[in-house]
């Protein structure tokens, strides 16, 4: 049974607004959700004929910082039964979610 996900706003990440200006700059369409809240993903990108959704995490913070919260886990359980969401601490990873770039994803 689909597990009811409370509304909770979120502020936007200090880089999102890097990462959106590098998508936009690749030539995608972005879409900000960050505020539909309830662990929605921030962004719905659209990039050579598919979608993709991006939850933006500061990589400027430690680790413990760039945790999904609860809300993000449970949104993120529920719907990438069906398709992925990326989680993308700087515009590298954005860049390569999209696949815009190819990126070797580095240790944490």
């Amino acid at each position: 049974m689909p597990r009811k996900l409370a509304y909770q706003p979120k502020r936007a990440d200090a880089n999102q607004p890097r990462v959106v200006a590098a998508l936009r700059a690749a030539g995608a369409k972005v879409c900000h959700l960050h505020a539909v809240g309830g662990g929605c993903p921030d962004l719905l990108v659209a990039f050579r004929g598919r979608w993709v959704l991006i939850e933006v995490k500061d990589g400027a913070k430690p680790p413990s910082e760039r945790r999904l919260t609860p809300a993000e886990e449970a949104w993120h359980e529920e719907f990438s039964q069906h398709a992925p969401v990326y989680v993308c601490n700087d515009v590298d990873e954005a860049l390569a979610a999209i696949g815009a770039v190819e990126y070797d994803a580095r240790p944490e």
